[in-house]
């Protein structure tokens, strides 16, 4: 025994440190290369964005082209963006989630629940742009572009999102905690509602996640809201968007409306970036010893 333990206070053979550090090394090297696009990404958005955001960039609607001394903002495409990620999240909040507790709590690894969960995965790698399209052929071509219209593409974007992030979360409840509920007599419902209530903080991770996908989604709302530059009038309108806003102004000719979608790109930005932080805080809270 003492030799044992002596033998794990001894330092490590020098071919084995001098491999540990070269592995070290690569793994800060690896995670520095990876780090280094969205660095950029990020540096080049605030130097260009960061010193034309003013208060009536927030407040105002997008001025003429060529008219000066008028307040120039993107007021609108802001109201669009919260509007249909909005309606988006409440429309695949219900859906997702009940979807979840379906394969996690009743369905498991009946044959329904394996084919559910296989369409839930293969839609989760569908690319954007597609489903705009079925947005487009399901909605727009039956009625119009609208806001409405929007908000269904990027609910179905958000839900496999919201369903595989709450279902892993209801996998994280212990079984104890199911068996001792059924124990005291409660009934499936009842049980399930409590496993639901202890796994509430990784499914609003989860519902986060999606919003912040949603939220910066470019080609869906291209397909079936297009762009207003005036503030939005209802669901069954086009309405504007900060992500479609930003791809059509940075491809302007126009000086003005380049830096407008550099200021709105910062916005948006900042929105992915606390909705992820959001998630990131509650995960901690959740895992405090992680």
């Amino acid at each position: 025994m003492e030799n044992e333990a002596l033998d794990l206070i001894e330092p490590l053979p020098a071919g084995r440190q001098a491999l540990s550090n070269g592995m070290t090394a690569l793994a800060f090297l690896g995670t520095a290369i990876a780090l280094l696009p969205l660095l950029a990404i990020l540096i080049k958005i605030l130097w260009e964005g960061a010193p034309h955001l003013k208060w009536d960039v927030l407040t105002s609607l997008p001025a003429p082209v060529g008219l000066e001394g008028v307040p120039n903002g993107f007021a609108n495409a802001i109201q669009g963006t919260v509007m249909m990620v909005s309606i988006a999240t409440l429309i695949s909040i219900p859906i997702g989630l009940l979807t979840a507790i379906y394969l996690s709590e009743f369905g498991k690894q009946s044959p329904l629940a394996q084919g559910v969960r296989f369409l839930i995965m293969v839609l989760s790698g569908v690319p954007s742009i597609v489903v705009g399209v079925f947005a487009y052929a399901v909605i727009v071509l039956n009625f119009k572009f609208s806001a409405l219209a929007g908000s269904f593409a990027l609910a179905v974007i958000m839900l496999p999102i919201v369903v595989l992030t709450s279902e892993e979360a209801l996998k994280l409840v212990p079984i104890q905690q199911r068996l001792a509920s059924a124990a005291l007599g409660a009934s499936p419902f009842q049980t399930t509602r409590t496993v639901v209530a202890t796994a509430l903080a990784g499914i609003t991770t989860g519902v986060l996640l999606a919003v912040a996908r949603a939220a910066g989604e470019t080609a869906p709302l291209i397909f079936t809201a297009l762009f207003t530059q005036g503030w939005s009038q209802g669901l069954l309108q086009p309405a504007p968007s900060l992500s479609v806003m930003i791809y059509n102004y940075a491809n302007s000719a126009y000086v003005q409306q380049n830096q407008l979608a550099w200021s709105a790109s910062v916005i948006l930005v900042g929105m992915v970036l606390l909705t992820n932080l959001l998630s990131r805080l509650l995960t901690r809270k959740r895992l405090p010893n992680r």
